[in-house]
């Protein structure tokens, strides 16, 4: 979004302010500059309407520090803060024509304040600005994203509380492979998106940084205070380094690769409970289903299949920005304007996505007896057995061999009690009890001895969720913590304003 300064640098400030010029768009831009076949191609207004908010509270702030460093005077501050409430109040598509929100809301200020209006710029670039702005904006998806995975990671646990002692099959390849619980595979889930909680939370961090007072790339002449303006708006801490300050976008892919890998979990997570669906393990709620046009008994999950597609995009949008940034020099080029649209894209594809994952899980109806039923397809108990006899003196891989012979000839006990006879040379009876092994057969007990940390025996499953309740807390005070400071910062900024009303 927007481009290269070329409003006028730190040097210049002064004749821009002053110049006796009716046209508003052409103080602004000069008239070598005010028009031509490239003027659209240029333009980045309307996609700016995004950061129109973000460019508003960038130029209070910007304004009121040079007014606290005396180097606008306080009528003149306060002139050009009351233009920009008028501008506010009448909204984004009121704004004049310009290259970008930047120089349409400088452009506006001018109209209605005069040439002194043009002091707003003064001590600072479009390219401080525009960075300023991203961050100011992004901060607030970031914010909405965290509050999405924190949303689905409850649901999730409200599942796993709810089936602790739910029986069903766990699947690697796809085949039926060990009996597990519903719990377990909430919980297994919700460890992943408490990764991408913690991503995003780092991710943010990054974000909260002031670029202000950067100007271009290399600072300014004029006496100003990065930290107060820093302090206006919320930021944590300043950039230091003025050409990093202005020219970076590593925080932008950042975020964005959080938001990937993200969508990458609510991918695999759709794909799983479309694949319940389809099993009958589990029933969607109608409101995030959908019926076909011409078959009426059909219920198909195509919420969670457009979730699953969701990863697609936000790959493509890591890509894109990757490729954008690629070989950039220092310090500002214009392919920068190219590269925020992948990340904002990104951002409302992924969080939607998680909006809509979290309201699928918490309304979905679970099918206690089909998946009880399923949990011991494909002699799934195979393992539990298997361990049976190797915690009995067979040596596990002599155990295996017996499982898999008996796999092929009935997987029941009269099949596996057959296979060691083969195997060994002796009776079952020797290593484990017909009562032991019948019980490692049955998949309910089968997950009950499987109580190693993490596991999915209900004492286990207790202690992970435990975990993800304490998680959970901890992630909803910290994404508290930083909603509460942006709004301090923005009734500081508010109240500062006022003062030259």
């Amino acid at each position: 979004m927007t481009g290269e300064d070329s409003l006028q640098d730190d040097t210049d400030a002064p004749r821009s302010s002053s110049t006796d010029e009716s046209d508003a768009g052409s103080v602004v831009r000069r008239d070598r500059f005010s028009g031509g076949p490239a003027r659209g191609f240029l333009s980045s207004l309307a996609a700016d309407e995004r950061i129109f908010e973000a460019d508003l509270a960038v130029d209070r702030a910007h304004v009121v520090m040079l007014a606290e460093c005396g180097v606008v005077d306080d009528d003149t501050a306060g002139d050009i803060l009351r233009a920009l409430d008028a501008i506010e109040v009448d909204g984004h598509a009121t704004l004049p024509d310009g290259e970008d929100v930047h120089e349409a809301i400088e452009t506006a200020v001018i109209d209605g304040v005069g040439a002194d209006g043009g002091k707003m710029h003064t001590a600072r670039s479009r390219n401080d600005e525009v960075a300023a702005c991203i961050r100011y904006r992004l901060r607030e998806d970031v914010l909405e994203a965290l509050e999405a995975t924190l949303a689905l990671r409850e649901a999730l646990a409200a599942v796993a509380s709810e089936h602790v002692e739910t029986t069903m099959p766990g699947y690697t390849h796809l085949q039926p492979a060990q009996p597990t619980t519903v719990a377990h595979w909430a919980l297994s889930y919700e460890g992943a998106i408490r990764r991408d909680t913690e991503r995003l939370l780092e991710a943010y961090a990054r974000i909260n940084a002031s670029p202000l007072g950067g100007a271009a790339f290399a600072g300014t002449t004029f006496d100003i205070d990065r930290e107060r303006t820093a302090e206006l708006l919320g930021f944590d801490s300043v950039i230091e380094n003025s050409m990093d300050a202005s020219s970076s976008r590593d925080f932008l892919l950042e975020t964005v690769q959080a938001l990937s890998t993200l969508s990458t979990t609510l991918s695999g997570l759709a794909e799983d409970v479309i694949l319940f669906a389809n099993r009958g393990f589990v029933d969607l709620s109608d409101d995030y289903s959908s019926t076909s046009s011409i078959m009426p008994q059909k219920k198909n999950p195509d919420t969670l299949e457009l979730v699953r597609a969701v990863a697609g995009d936000a790959a493509a949008g890591v890509q894109g920005l990757t490729t954008t940034l690629k070989g950039l020099p220092r310090a500002y080029n214009r392919d920068l304007q190219r590269a925020t649209p992948h990340a904002w894209s990104t951002v409302d594809a992924v969080l939607e996505a998680t909006r809509v994952a979290a309201g699928a899980v918490a309304t979905a109806e679970w099918n206690e007896d089909a998946l009880a039923a399923g949990a011991g397809a494909g002699f799934s108990t195979a393992t539990g057995v298997a361990d049976l006899l190797a915690a009995n003196g067979v040596p596990f891989r002599t155990a295996h061999e017996i499982v898999a012979i008996a796999a092929e000839n009935g997987a029941d006990y009269a099949a596996i009690e057959s296979a060691a006879e083969d195997v060994l040379g002796e009776p079952l009876e020797n290593y484990a009890d017909s009562g032991a092994v019948e019980s490692a057969l049955d998949p309910a007990a089968s997950v009950a001895s499987r109580d190693s940390t993490g596991g999915p025996a209900p004492d286990a499953v207790e202690s992970q969720f435990e975990s993800a309740r304490d998680a959970l807390e901890s992630h909803e005070v910290a994404v508290g913590d930083l909603e509460t400071a942006l709004e301090t910062a923005h009734d500081e900024l508010r109240s500062e304003v006022m003062t030259y009303a």
